[in-house]
Parts: C-alpha cells; sequence; structure tokens
C-alpha cells in the first residue's frame, strides 16, 4: 500500500507540471474567459505543489544551503523573466512593475514568511534556534541592496522623478549582480557553516540525518520537473495577470497591488517549502529560503530591467515612496534585532508579520 502511494505521488508530481506546461502552450497570449481563468489557475496551484516537492527531493540530496539556493535562484529567474516581459509588453502601462514586485518580495519574505517560520516553529519548540552569521550576512545584503536599489533612486536629481540616470541605474546594476554573486560564494563556498542549522546550544546539525538519499537519477529528474513546474507557475501566472489587473482596477484599488499579486504567486513554492522546513524544526533551511529568495528577487531583478531598459520606450521607475520606506527601514532593523541573539520566540514571529500586515494594508489603502 504504502509503495502505491508513493507511486501515485510519484506520477502526479510528474504528470501535473507537463499538464500544466501544455495548458500554458495553448493558452500563451491568447484573452482567457473567466471559466478558462479559473481552469488556469487550478492547474497554476498543482505546479506550485509539484514544484515544492521536487525542490525538496533536489535540497535532500544535495543538502543545505544548496538545495535553498536553488529553489530560489530558479523561481527568481523565472520572476526576472516575466517582469521584463510585462514591461516590455506594456512599457509606460507597466513602469513601476520591477519595483513594485521587487519590495513585495522584499516585504513577503523578510517579514511574511520569516515571521511565519519563526512562529510555527516557536509555537512547537518554545525558541526558533538559527545561525546568525550567516543570517546576519544575508540580511545586512539585502538592507544593502535594497538601499542602492530602491531607496536611492528616490533622492537623485539629475532625473526627474523616483529615477536613475544611465550611469546611476548601471551602478546599481553592477553592484546588485556583484553582491548577489558573492553572497552566494560566500553562503555555498567559503563558509558555507554559516548557513547550516544549529541545534539548542548552537552546534551544527547535518541536514542530512533525515531519511534515506534520493538517488542521484531522482535529483536529476526532480531538476527537470521543478524547471517545467517553475515555467508553467510564471507562465500561467503571466496569463491570468490581465484577468487580475482588470479585477485590481474593477475594485479602484493602486496597480501596485499588481506587483504584490505576482510576487505572492512566484514566492508560493518557497513559501509552502519553507512552512515545511519550520514544521521540521529546521528553521535554518526556512530562514535560508526567504532571505536567499529576497537577495536573489533584487540581485537579479535590477540588472536585468536595466538591460532591458536599453530597448524600452518608458520610463523605469525604482524609487519607493516615503511609507514604503519607512516599512524598508523597520524591517530592517526588526530584522536585526531578531537575528542578533541566535534564537526567537514567538513574539519576534508576530513583529514581523504585524510588519507585513501594515505593508498589505498600505498597499490598499496608501
Amino acid at each position: 500500500m504504502i509503495d502505491l502511494i508513493r507511486r501515485g505521488l510519484v506520477q502526479w508530481t510528474v504528470a501535473v507540471p507537463v499538464l500544466a506546461l501544455v495548458m500554458l502552450i495553448l493558452t500563451w497570449g491568447r484573452s482567457l474567459p473567466g471559466p478558462v481563468v479559473a481552469v488556469v489557475a487550478l492547474f497554476l496551484a498543482g505546479a506550485v505543489l509539484a514544484a515544492v516537492h521536487h525542490a525538496e527531493v533536489i535540497a535532500h540530496r544535495v543538502g543545505e544551503p544548496f538545495g535553498s539556493l536553488v529553489l530560489a535562484v530558479a523561481v527568481t529567474v523565472i520572476e526576472v523573466a516575466l517582469i521584463v516581459t510585462l514591461m516590455v509588453d506594456a512599457p509606460v502601462k507597466n513602469a513601476t512593475l520591477a519595483r513594485d514586485t521587487v519590495f513585495a518580495a522584499v516585504m513577503i519574505t523578510c517579514n511574511g514568511v520569516l515571521g511565519l517560520s519563526i512562529l510555527l516553529t516557536a509555537l512547537k519548540h518554545r525558541v526558533a534556534v538559527f545561525n546568525a552569521e550567516g543570517t546576519g550576512a544575508a540580511f545586512a545584503t539585502i538592507a544593502t541592496l535594497a538601499t542602492l536599489s530602491l531607496v536611492l533612486p528616490t533622492f537623485t536629481t539629475s532625473t526627474p522623478g523616483p529615477q536613475f540616470n544611465t550611469a546611476q541605474l548601471t551602478f546599481a546594476g553592477i553592484a546588485s549582480l556583484g553582491l548577489y554573486g558573492l553572497f552566494v560564494t560566500t553562503q555555498t563556498l567559503r563558509h558555507r557553516e554559516y548557513f547550516l542549522p544549529v541545534g539548542a546550544e548552537g552546534e551544527l546539525l547535518d541536514e542530512d540525518d533525515h531519511g534515506d538519499l534520493p538517488s542521484r537519477r531522482s535529483a536529476w529528474s526532480s531538476l527537470g520537473m521543478l524547471s517545467v513546474a517553475l515555467v508553467s507557475v510564471v507562465g500561467l501566472a503571466k496569463g491570468v495577470s490581465p484577468t487580475v489587473e482588470s479585477a485590481v482596477a474593477e475594485a479602484g484599488l493602486p496597480a501596485s497591488v499588481v506587483g504584490v499579486v505576482i510576487a505572492l504567486l512566484v514566492l508560493l513554492p518557497e513559501t509552502i517549502a519553507a512552512l515545511r522546513a519550520a514544521a521540521g524544526n529546521r528553521v535554518q533551511t526556512s530562514l535560508n529560503l526567504a532571505l536567499g529568495s529576497s537577495l536573489a528577487s533584487i540581485g537579479l531583478t535590477v540588472p536585468s530591467v536595466a538591460v532591458a531598459s536599453l530597448w524600452l520606450s518608458g520610463p523605469l521607475v525604482l524609487g519607493l515612496g516615503a511609507s514604503h520606506m519607512v516599512l524598508l527601514a523597520l524591517t530592517v532593523a526588526v530584522g536585526t534585532l531578531t537575528v542578533i541573539p541566535r534564537r526567537a520566540t514567538p513574539l519576534q514571529g508576530a513583529v514581523h508579520l504585524a510588519v507585513l500586515a501594515a505593508y498589505l494594508v498600505l498597499a490598499v489603502s496608501p
């Protein structure tokens, strides 16, 4: 019976991404009626769950922090492709899409995913224990990249509005890509031990102790299916984006809400994977996923839109407004105070969730 269940799970996690990809091919570039949008949404949700399964197989095979890095980079690369595609389709209309989506990703990961992971672990085990060296390094890099890419454009004077000129945008793109590359090197090579799970007394734990390792063939197969699932997720998300934009406009909500919805959709696989890790008392894995996703979002999106701006006919608005800058500063301050003690209680998790709630309220009612 167990073998039949496992076989059924494998067949399901293979079939759904393939069917979702077929659905993407059939609906690409077409105006979708309501019933078709509902079907697309079902396939999108199935592809998200399949992506989580395959990401966990890969993570189990390669161990931390490589496993969380694979999912974070894979999701972000396709997210960047979605953002650039939408901006090319309507450069004036989507002038702020990159800013809105990147900032939404930062707030969702650094407050939502991180806060839920800490809260879930701390409620179950009294405190959530993590490695402060790696987590602190990730938070410092996020704070720097967010300030250079999203705050400084608001205060530059060489161009009107919260925009960079060509030289400034080039610097921001190079700095973002360079710092992200250096972080990945630190995380995976030079100081990998800073991103491994720790026990109650601060001792390093082996992530590969839970269960038998998947075979090399299974890992490669999951890598391929993860790619198919993520392409399907982002492609189908683009397909339903006109419906989302119409719904947002009809509800009288700000256009920036579209960026929030896109970020929520593309971050679903990482969010589910992070919460499952937290439920298993592997909060460091959750933090690696959350902060790694935030870093990848800034470090890959800003250089990409900088290159895309060469042929975009519309403006590229990156600077945040005053309320969002306050929330970013609060996120950095609260995150720093959470990281320094190396352990967190449910209170810290709730504080991060409160910041996320404030962001969502202001997104709907600025």
